[in-house]
């Protein structure tokens, strides 16, 4: 049985959630589609929203320059950057990162160091 390329993706993410789960930290979670990059931190047992941006949110996207500019390693730096601050404004330090499947490349790698170099630990 051959799986599609996204459930390949959903596959690889369901182990690395179990994994996160046993850590009991706090997980930033990425999500890409070709035109945004979402990033959002859940609480540790999973049952709150403590942060989130996206290159979707209407400010970001002034920033950007307008429409069809979410798709690119800035507009992921520039996520990476907000969503660092939001989550230490929430009083969260450490992270767990969940690529959600999502090669640790590109817009993923952006999102990820631009969070690093803001102050987030994972």
């Amino acid at each position: 049985m051959m799986l599609t390329k996204k459930e390949q993706r959903l596959r690889r993410a369901r182990q690395t959630r179990v994994r996160i789960a046993q850590q009991g930290v706090a997980r930033l979670t990425v999500n890409r589609t070709n035109l945004h990059i979402y990033a959002t931190v859940i609480s540790e047992d999973g049952s709150k929203v403590l942060a989130t941006a996206s290159t979707a949110q209407a400010d970001l996207r002034k920033q950007l320059g307008g429409a069809g500019k979410g798709g690119n390693t800035a507009a992921a730096q520039q996520v990476g950057k907000l969503i660092a601050e939001k989550a230490k404004a929430a009083g969260v330090e450490k992270v767990a990162f969940d690529r959600a499947g999502f090669a640790y490349h590109g817009r993923v790698k952006a999102l990820a160091d631009a969070a690093r170099e803001a102050g987030l630990q994972f």
